[in-house]
């Protein structure tokens, strides 16, 4: 897909504290969960987040890297697995295990947590439809077409109007 047929969402600072705190809200009759493992790099603010409001201290990361350039996802890299401390948690399948990531798009890099944790929860503060069947909970769905801004991706700086050239 094109960068010109895709729509913009972007989320500012303060847009996604408030959608991560309500993800928090929604997790917190999915619980007690004892650890906390985010999917880095996006789902490093959204753990921090929900684990303080749901009062976690034990945060672990799993590291995979998917998008490359910040426009196309290329060949996922398992760069750093969960700590065996966190995979002995309860059975040894995830149970009792919260996964926070920032987005699922195309379910990819949720299924290699899956594969790693398979009974963990999994929850994103945002899901496209492709990835959606990854996800146990998350806040707001957008199209599979809609490339989403976080506010780490951006800086200040003018928006040209979406009409702006249709003026006549």
């Amino acid at each position: 897909m094109n960068a010109s047929s895709q729509k913009a969402f972007p989320v500012s600072w303060d847009q996604f504290h408030r959608d991560a705190r309500a993800l928090a809200w929604r997790l917190a009759s999915a619980g007690p969960f004892e650890a906390i493992v985010c999917i880095t790099r996006g789902g490093l603010v959204p753990a921090a987040i929900v684990a303080r409001e749901l009062g976690n201290r034990l945060i672990e990361t799993v590291c995979i890297a998917s998008y490359h350039d910040y426009k196309n996802q290329g060949e996922l890299k398992l760069l750093k697995d969960v700590s065996p401390s966190v995979k002995a948690i309860g059975d040894g399948t995830g149970r009792g295990v919260l996964v926070v990531d920032d987005l699922t798009d195309t379910g990819k890099t949720a299924k290699i947590v899956r594969d790693i944790l398979p009974n963990a929860h999994f929850a994103t503060v945002y899901a496209k439809p492709a990835g959606r069947p990854m996800v146990d909970t998350f806040v707001t769905e957008v199209s599979q077409d809609t490339w989403i801004y976080f506010p780490w991706d951006m800086g200040l700086a003018y928006q040209a109007p979406i009409n702006e050239g249709t003026r006549g």
